[in-house]
């Protein structure tokens, strides 16, 4: 059954987590990474990133980007977001000391050979990591679900008690009705995606003008219902002009606005809406 979980984020000390981040915690407490071979696996995760370049067919396969003028009641969406074997997230003191920033030093710790695609991914991850953020961007990268909070309501400049967080669960491939669709108010939203390395590391990042949606949706045909959280961005004139989210809605940077949905294990954490 596929759910958004919607968290106080106070609930980190004791209420349930959703099953996509609980499996990783999980894995984390009772597998250490180091004694893993890590292996490279593709992850949509990374391609809702503005700077990222990956395949539009590879992308257009999940459904997962478009128009703002699709999520309406009566529209019809084929998705395809599977439940990913994502990194472990490691407890935060165990975190601490693991080498995050150098290339050498994640390639030695984690035995990966140069040149490999493994190598590829964690340079990528490094680079997208240390890249300083864009005009109106505030971005961190954070190797625990701690570091994570922390990072992401330091962006929203809110109290643990007045935020929330969405985590993101699998979704098989097939037609989807959208039955309704709800705008999220009540101010900013960090959206907190997943980057490949050895353990799981989020790249958080806030930005300005944008929408934020949740759409209730039903399998054609019978398959399972989903609550989905959207993002549409009005902005899009500081993206990579080869994401392929322009190719696949045919579309440029600085044009109509680009939706999408969260992926497997992808978090937002939301400014609480003020009660009417």
């Amino acid at each position: 059954m596929h759910l958004f979980a919607l968290l106080m984020i106070m609930a980190l000390h004791g209420t349930t987590m959703p099953a996509a981040i609980a499996d990783l915690v999980q894995r984390g407490i009772d597998h250490s990474p180091l004694v893993e071979h890590y292996s490279a696996q593709p992850s949509i995760s990374p391609c809702i990133l503005f700077n990222s370049v990956c395949d539009p067919r590879m992308v257009a396969e999940t459904g997962i980007f478009f128009h703002e003028a699709q999520l309406r009641p009566g529209s019809a969406m084929t998705l395809s977001f599977p439940t990913e074997v994502g990194s472990a997230i490691l407890p935060h003191d165990v975190a601490g000391r693991v080498p995050f920033g150098n290339l050498a030093d994640v390639l030695a710790t984690f035995s990966i050979p140069a040149g490999s695609a493994e190598a590829a991914q964690v340079r990528d991850t490094l680079y997208r990591c240390q890249e300083p953020p864009v005009a109106g961007e505030a971005k961190a990268c954070a190797a625990s679900l701690e570091g994570t909070v922390r990072s992401a309501m330091g962006m929203l400049g809110s109290p643990a008690s007045q935020g929330g967080v969405w985590a993101a669960g699998g979704l098989p491939r097939q037609p989807h009705a959208v039955e309704a669709v709800t705008p999220i108010h009540g101010g900013h939203y960090v959206s907190c995606h997943r980057v490949p390395l050895p353990y799981a590391v989020y790249q958080c990042h806030i930005m300005m003008g944008y929408r934020a949606y949740v759409a209730s949706l039903s399998g054609i045909g019978g398959g399972p219902a989903a609550s989905m959280l959207a993002f549409c961005h009005v902005d899009t004139s500081s993206w990579n002009p080869a994401h392929p989210a322009f190719e696949i809605l045919n579309t440029r940077p600085g044009g109509t606005p680009v939706c999408h949905f969260m992926p497997y294990g992808d978090l937002a954490f939301l400014n609480k809406p003020d009660k009417a």
